[in-house]
């Protein structure tokens, strides 16, 4: 029973049955089964109580907040000006919308934290751009949902805060650690568009601009680059709480939109509070979902047999945390970054962080980093379908023109595996590790 608990999820993701559903069905079945004629209304009312439970916390009252203060930056005009200071700082490069496309990414990383949203906002601008300057559409789309995977990673990122819930890990320290992962995919891609750019002739996007232009470029994002300054130099000096710094972001981000920049109309209001409440609902009920999914897990034993079984293929923990890697990746193809830690997060700490002894912030940034690339990686991936529909070409055509690139994020996914000191430099040098 403790391996068909795993294999019934399995069942109902191949069916297509929504994971939410998926996980509180095979909750309940496994736990019914598992206790027999012992089951009794006790432990219905323990399962629910889970599922309530990991919704209502303190600490992910900073998810609405977040998802809020996107929703304003993304529909306040933000976009465009992120992707003319970009211009205006490499556009004269080799490969410049290339380049512009990627350091874009890195800034919007700082207000949304969200691939998906990194995408569609960058995408729908820089794809045809890039088109019009001779790109093929798949490599622009490649090189979109390649770098929309930054924003996850380089903080404010909302899967952070899910795991420092689950996982009981400070949000800070997993915020300070995700800082230097995501320079390095940013850099590294960079890199690889560097090295296209001279094989293929790519063109240059602008002629070098002055130091005035810059500076002009600059003065109007210089409110929208504010914000992740504000939220983590609070988070980190712990002047405030990632929560009320959630807070702080949708106020300042409904302040700058509506009055600063005057991009924003009061009208629109409802609908980007629809949304965010949507998207919102939609992130804790998974998250209370899979709060029973793991009690259920603990309550036959399956945790434990992972465990178990990991530990005895090999001794070696070098090793043990490549297969991790290799793990993390494939379940990245077939199953969404939120879901994926909510469901194997607690189970993989108990092996790694309990067993082997692993630093849990740097445990959790890996997995973090690897479930993010797999929502660049098909044949599931979210942000890969995106692209596509932002595009209009095949998924097929730009996963095989993401693969130099994939190949970077793999290196890098390695890198910090190998070496802690690259995750956890920043949250020792702040005294949060």
């Amino acid at each position: 029973m403790k391996i068909a608990f795993l294999w019934l999820f399995l069942a109902s993701l191949a069916l297509s049955i929504p994971v939410i559903f998926g996980l509180l069905g095979t909750t309940g079945l496994v736990i019914t089964h598992n206790l027999g004629a012992e089951f009794d209304t006790r432990d219905l009312n323990s399962l629910i109580s889970q599922l309530f439970s990991g919704m209502s916390s303190v600490p992910l009252m900073a998810l609405p907040m977040f998802i809020l203060a996107g929703e304003l930056m993304n529909t306040g005009g933000i976009t465009g000006r992120l992707v003319h200071f970009s211009q205006t700082l490499i556009g004269h490069l080799r490969g410049g919308l290339a380049h512009v496309n990627i350091l874009s990414s890195v800034l919007f990383a700082g207000l949304s934290g969200s691939a998906v949203a990194d995408t569609s906002a960058l995408g729908s601008m820089l794809i045809p751009a890039m088109e019009k300057q001779g790109y093929t559409r798949r490599f622009a789309a490649a090189v979109t949902a390649a770098s929309s995977v930054i924003g996850p990673i380089i903080p404010p990122s909302g899967i952070m805060i899910i795991y420092a819930f689950i996982m009981g890990v400070s949000p800070a320290a997993l915020f300070a650690g995700g800082i230097v992962p995501g320079l390095m995919i940013g850099g590294g891609l960079m890199l690889m568009v560097a090295f296209l750019a001279r094989r293929y002739d790519f063109p240059v996007a602008s002629k070098r601009a002055t130091l005035c232009e810059v500076y002009q470029a600059g003065k109007v994002t210089f409110w929208p680059l504010l914000t992740p300054v504000i939220l983590l130099g609070g988070i980190l000096t712990g002047f405030f709480t990632p929560t009320e710094a959630a807070g702080i972001a949708a106020f300042y981000a409904l302040i700058v939109a509506l009055f600063i920049l005057r991009a924003l109309k009061f009208g629109e209001l409802p609908r980007i509070f629809l949304r965010s409440a949507i998207a919102s609902g939609i992130i804790l009920l998974l998250i209370g979902a899979s709060k029973s999914f793991s009690w259920a897990a603990d309550q036959v034993g399956a945790a434990q047999m992972l465990a178990d079984f990991v530990l005895g293929l090999t001794e070696n923990p070098i090793l043990l945390l490549i297969l991790l890697n290799v793990m993390l990746f494939v379940v990245g193809m077939f199953l969404d970054a939120g879901p994926a830690i909510l469901i194997l997060g607690p189970i993989l700490s108990k092996v790694y962080v309990g067993e082997l002894g692993v630093d849990p912030i740097h445990f959790a940034i890996v997995m973090c980093v690897n479930v993010t690339v797999g929502l660049a990686t098909p044949p599931m991936g979210l942000v890969l379908f995106v692209a596509a529909a932002v595009s209009k070409e095949k998924v097929e055509t730009i996963a095989k023109a993401m693969l130099p690139f994939l190949a970077v994020e793999i290196a890098v996914i390695f890198l910090i595996t190998m070496f802690e000191d690259l995750v956890l430099f920043v949250p020792r040098l702040l005294g949060l590790a």
